[in-house]
């Protein structure tokens, strides 16, 4: 039976890549900050699915807590199969609003912690010959908008290098990009939604379903919904001054509130 370490796996993108995997039989590595709420869903986890749901309590914003991840990932009595780093947060603010705390915060998170966690794993799957990660990311991350979209353009690029050099190791690794998913995700960042049109919401089972599909398919990046895709296409033809444009406007309707 394989396993799978998914982080941010109490809500959201990861709670339901934590579902799908159990119910398709993967042990699990569930790790986030909140330990009672790990437990809950590793033992809702184990009873529903009969499949060993491991806790591991970390703040992958600290150094210790990437580290103590990391070092589970480089177990090689008890391997990972699949990593899926999904632990992330966004800042309510524009840029200079936001305090450079919280803005490194991100960047350890979303950067660092990926890097780190990635290369764990990469490492040990390379020795086996076999593995699958999958790096969250968003489709911020093709237009300028903050630090919040650097910070998945950096997962996105470093995902797909990655990618190529490890081609043919039988590791695969694959940047996730969804739009807007109904999380826990605005709600914690104190952002408002109440102005989202409904057609751009996005469900995060039928995600989880897309993106799992696509990183059996060989593919580095997945935009998962064909409404997003047709954006994404867009945005890549229009001029970057004009598009910055949009997403300025875009981003103070329904962005932070």
């Amino acid at each position: 039976m394989t396993t799978a370490l998914i982080t941010g796996s109490t809500a959201g993108i990861g709670a339901a890549f934590a579902r799908r995997l159990a119910a398709d039989g993967h042990d699990l590595v569930l790790v986030a900050r909140d330990t009672a709420r790990l437990r809950e869903q590793a033992t809702e986890l184990h009873d529903r699915h009969g499949v060993e749901a491991e806790v591991l309590t970390a703040d992958l914003a600290e150094d210790e807590g990437i580290e103590a991840v990391a070092a589970r990932l480089r177990d090689r009595r008890d391997p990972v199969d699949l990593l899926i780093n999904n632990a992330g947060f966004g800042n309510k603010g524009r840029y200079l609003d936001v305090s450079m705390a919280d803005e490194l915060r991100m960047l350890k998170v979303h950067c660092e912690a990926v890097l780190r966690l990635t290369s764990a794993a990469a490492e040990t799957m390379r020795e086996r010959g076999r593995g699958g990660i999958v790096n969250v990311a968003s489709v911020a991350a093709f237009v300028p908008r903050g630090t919040y979209g650097a910070s998945k353009a950096w997962v996105v690029q470093f995902t797909q290098g990655a990618a190529r050099d490890l081609a043919g190791s039988g590791v695969r690794l694959m940047a996730l990009c969804p739009g807007f998913v109904r999380t826990e995700f605005h709600q914690r960042a104190g952002m408002g939604t109440d102005n989202i049109p409904g057609w751009m919401w996005l469900d995060a089972d039928k995600l989880v379903a897309t993106a799992l599909a696509d990183l059996a398919r060989g593919r580095t990046l997945s935009i998962p919904d064909p409404r997003y895709k047709v954006l994404m296409g867009a945005a890549k033809l229009m001029p970057r001054g004009v598009l910055g444009g949009i997403t300025s406007r875009t981003g103070r309707k329904y962005g932070p509130q």
